[in-house]
């Protein structure tokens, strides 16, 4: 038998439909009630509990209890990155499509994917800051620069104030919709927790769905670096293999 993570379980875990649907339901970082999990699954309350403590068991959920109630939400940002990078990997079970992603233009435009933003603007944010130079990617890792946290600091995100944890301070996630990286980690989430405090946008009730506000886009593009020109790096060399 071969050494290592036994990925077979939490293949099988994710692999029922009803717990699946449970999974994707909590990808916008709400925490939900058995109940509620339940109805977007499609199955009975008594069933939905069963689901749940297998997905418990398993690590792919978290359990909060408040009173009488026991609220569930996905055990982490690896969970959320798994399910993203699977979304995109269904997609593929029929060939290739030229439309990748939800179809509802909303939920392609911006919605949240844990804690973070993505879609077409979580994408446009981290090409922005990659090409601006506010964060580089170093192979292994991605590293803020100084550029890049005196632009956060003009939208009044410092470093010493985002939350500590083991979660990278930032990585990439694969977008669904857009087969690009968007932004993750605890910066990623920092970034849209305070897009959200300045009224930038706003969450549709049960839904991944966030709306920018048109003033709440103007400042977003207003903050970001601008576009690089066609056919040059953020460096300002000519990208090869493009014609001149």
């Amino acid at each position: 038998m071969k050494d290592g993570p036994d990925i077979s379980r939490v293949a099988a875990l994710v692999g029922d439909p009803a717990r699946s649907n449970m999974l994707l339901a909590l990808m916008d970082g709400r925490a939900l009630t058995a109940g509620e999990l339940a109805s977007l699954s499609g199955v009975t309350k008594q069933t939905a509990s069963s689901h749940l403590a297998r997905l418990l068991d398993g690590g792919l959920v978290a359990r909060e209890v408040q009173g009488r109630h026991h609220y569930y939400r996905l055990g982490g940002a690896d969970v959320a990155l798994a399910l993203e990078t699977l979304l995109c990997v269904s997609e593929r079970r029929n060939g290739s499509r030229t439309r990748t992603g939800p179809r509802d233009p909303d939920l392609r435009r911006a919605r949240i994917c844990y804690d973070h933003l993505a879609g077409e603007l979580g994408v446009l944010v981290y090409d922005r800051m990659i090409s601006g130079g506010l964060i580089v990617d170093e192979g292994s890792k991605l590293t803020v620069t100084p550029a890049g946290w005196a632009a956060l600091d003009r939208i009044d995100i410092r470093p010493d104030e985002i939350p500590a944890s083991r979660r990278p301070l930032c990585r990439t996630c694969l977008d669904w919709s857009m087969r690009r990286h968007h932004l993750a980690g605890r910066l990623g989430g920092q970034i849209l927790k305070t897009i959200l405090l300045k009224g930038w946008v706003r969450r549709v009730p049960d839904s991944r769905i966030i709306r920018f506000s048109s003033s709440g886009e103007r400042a977003l593009m207003a903050w970001l670096p601008p576009q690089p020109s066609p056919g040059r790096n953020s460096s300002g060399g000519r990208v090869p293999g493009r014609a001149g």
